[in-house]
């Protein structure tokens, strides 16, 4: 989403004297991600009423979210890696509409909502081309993409999430396949806390200035090795919430998990 910012007249300087450096870094920030691509909270389906989980292993269903989500306190990190698919049009799909979903790791955004710090890939089609976009997103601001990394279907992708701080912490993700690894580090004036009560691991439906994308036929996204660091130790997804995408009638996903792996594969 492209912002510009005009001051007109001097009524409004002194007003906007104190604002002007945080709107000016929003509007660079903005700037940096045309598409207004966004994550979300998972949305109860058919609404955009968040679903707040409660520790149960029961599975839930949401309109954007499909895998894992550990609930608890204290999680600085998630990490996990999986081999980037090869996106085909959903049944019925119409040419000239462009299809997308996205795979990611994150802390934070269910029982706690103000924010979450996230990394993954997004995998496109429309027609026959297919498209990647490596991201990273500090909700509820946009995702920005990464520059100097490419990615191509079967990379296998390493993506973590470090907090340093609520307001602080580091996004990465390293191209096992290629050795090419990017970062980005959040210094403080983001647009929400962090809690520490999330870990987990997603395949999402994002969102593109606010609406669901139309979902692509990903296959199947498998996080191996996938860890969360919490008070000290290093825990796996075991005992985590099982989420599916639904949407209308239909039921698009089905996740599963391990002591150390969650798959979600597109029905």
């Amino acid at each position: 989403m492209k912002v510009s910012i005009t001051i007109c007249g001097a009524v409004l300087l002194a007003a906007s004297a104190m604002a002007a450096p945080l709107t000016e870094r929003r509007a660079i920030r903005n700037a940096a991600r045309t598409s207004g691509r966004s994550s979300h909270p998972p949305y109860k389906p058919g609404t955009s009423e968040v679903l707040h989980l409660n520790s149960t292993t029961h599975e839930e269903y949401s309109s954007n979210w499909a895998g894992a989500v550990l609930i608890g306190k204290g999680y600085t990190s998630v990490t996990a890696e999986f081999t980037v698919p090869t996106p085909k049009l959903p049944s019925g799909a119409s040419s000239s509409k462009q299809y997308c979903a996205s795979a990611w790791v994150g802390i934070d955004g269910d029982t706690c909502g103000s924010a979450i710090l996230q990394t993954g890939i997004d995998f496109c089609i429309q027609g026959r081309t297919v498209s990647y976009d490596a991201w990273y997103e500090w909700y509820p601001d946009y995702a920005y993409d990464f520059s100097g990394i490419s990615i191509a279907a079967g990379n296998k992708i390493k993506v973590t999430v470090d907090a340093t701080s609520k307001t602080t912490g580091t996004a990465t993700i390293e191209n096992v396949s290629t050795g090419k690894t990017v970062t980005h580090t959040f210094t403080g004036g983001v647009d929400g806390d962090l809690c520490e009560y999330n870990a987990e691991w997603i395949v999402e439906d994002f969102s593109s200035n606010e609406d669901l994308v139309p979902f692509a036929n990903f296959g199947t996204v498998t996080f191996t090795n996938a860890q969360a660091s919490t008070g000290g130790q290093t825990v796996g997804p075991a005992g985590a919430t099982l989420m599916d995408i639904q949407q209308g009638n239909g039921i698009l996903t089905s996740s599963s998990l391990t002591s150390n792996s969650v798959s979600v594969s597109y029905l």
